[in-house]
């Protein structure tokens, strides 16, 4: 096309209407795209720097949601504290019925004495202990009397008793036992029996309570020990996304890109072991028949309470600072979001103002060179 010569004037409209053309696609462009920087070519800075903002936007965005997630394992161990506290307060409720029931009478009945040889009181009546090259003894046991109380009025006794010759105490059963100190040796009668049985330095006689226990009391503790599996269970069911922050796991949660910002959440073992809280067993001291057992629980449930509120507000402290960190999390994408359009978006209105500027002067350029065209296209009038 070079041997063919335009004239200044038509090459000058030729000229004005390609810059026309090139505007009306670059303008078309951001119309369609919603942008004005589409690529490095368009704008390198703006460019540049709106990915960055997008970039850090995106990761915030996946750190979101790990933060929403972190949210929900702690509703699910608050719901497992609430949960808990209904639990522990039907236990206490059981422990004070408990207590609430007459504690049943222990006295003395038939027990077994080194080998098959047995001696025996009866319900009321006196215990005669004769300590061999020493004194004798004479303890008084009324019906009303309970293990505690004989142990008590036992050791009493001065030269017999804890610091004496013999030591009274109860065993793991509930069972009345008289232990020899090792250089003393006794002899144990009772009014029901004339049997007297010889013991070496180091035996133990025990007594088994006569008494039938509570019904009431045996019903409770059945019920509190299974209040006890309820708060096993439960404490184990309180898991989120496999994080249970009542069965001892931790929990960190990172809130900013570089991992520089985070925070931990200590878990807590919140079975009934961890509560300080273990199964009754047996019909004596051991259980919820004797009244000293039944006070030291209800102590054990207060304070089980307590661990639990105060750990309440520890997992809500803890909740309230990620839910502020995750509205502050969403601002700052909105932020970064809007920064980085601001630098490649394009102004509709204008994009669209300026649409038909181009419009209108690409149909002025093309009357103009046809105008051009029409003046050279006169010369030919000159020849017929």
């Amino acid at each position: 096309m070079s041997s063919i010569t335009l004239t200044a004037g038509v090459r000058q409209n030729l000229l004005s209407l390609q810059q026309t053309a090139d505007l009306l696609t670059t303008t078309q462009n951001r119309l369609a795209t919603g942008k004005k920087v589409n690529s490095a070519f368009d704008n390198p800075s703006s460019y540049f720097a709106s990915q960055s903002l997008s970039n850090r936007a995106s990761d915030l965005s996946t750190l979101l949601d790990q933060i929403g997630q972190a949210q929900q394992t702690l509703n699910a161990a608050n719901q497992g504290l609430t949960s808990l506290t209904s639990l522990l307060q039907s236990a206490l409720s059981t422990a004070k019925q408990a207590q609430s029931a007459a504690e049943p009478a222990l006295g003395l009945d038939t027990g077994t004495l080194s080998g098959a040889t047995t001696v025996g009181t009866a319900a009321a009546g006196n215990l005669v202990v004769a300590v061999t090259g020493g004194s004798s003894y004479t303890l008084a046991i009324a019906a009303t009397d309970t293990a505690a109380s004989i142990i008590s009025n036992f050791n009493a006794i001065s030269g017999l008793g804890s610091t004496g010759a013999i030591t009274a105490t109860t065993d793991s059963t509930g069972h009345l036992q008289l232990a020899a100190n090792p250089t003393s040796s006794f002899t144990v009668s009772a009014d029901a029996t004339t049997a007297a049985v010889g013991l070496t330095a180091d035996a133990t006689t025990a007594f088994t309570a006569t008494s039938t226990a509570n019904t009431s009391r045996t019903t409770l503790q059945s019920n509190f020990n299974s209040l006890l599996t309820q708060i096993d269970q439960l404490a184990g069911d309180a898991s989120y996304n496999g994080v249970n922050l009542l069965g001892g796991n931790n929990l960190k949660v990172v809130f900013n890109e570089t991992s520089t910002s985070s925070l931990t959440i200590s878990g807590v073992n919140f079975n009934s072991t961890g509560l300080g809280l273990s199964p009754l067993t047996g019909t004596g001291s051991t259980g919820f028949q004797a009244d000293a057992k039944i006070s030291s629980t209800i102590d054990a449930i207060n304070a089980a309470l307590t661990s639990v509120r105060t750990q309440a507000v520890t997992f809500g402290t803890n909740s309230s600072t990620i839910q502020t960190r995750q509205d502050f999390t969403k601002n700052l994408i909105n932020t970064l979001q809007t920064g980085s359009d601001q630098l490649v978006l394009a102004d509709q209105n204008q994009e669209s103002a300026n649409l038909l500027t181009l419009q209108t002067r690409q149909q002025l350029s093309i009357s103009a060179l046809s105008i051009s065209n029409q003046a050279q296209q006169a010369v030919l009038k000159l020849f017929p």
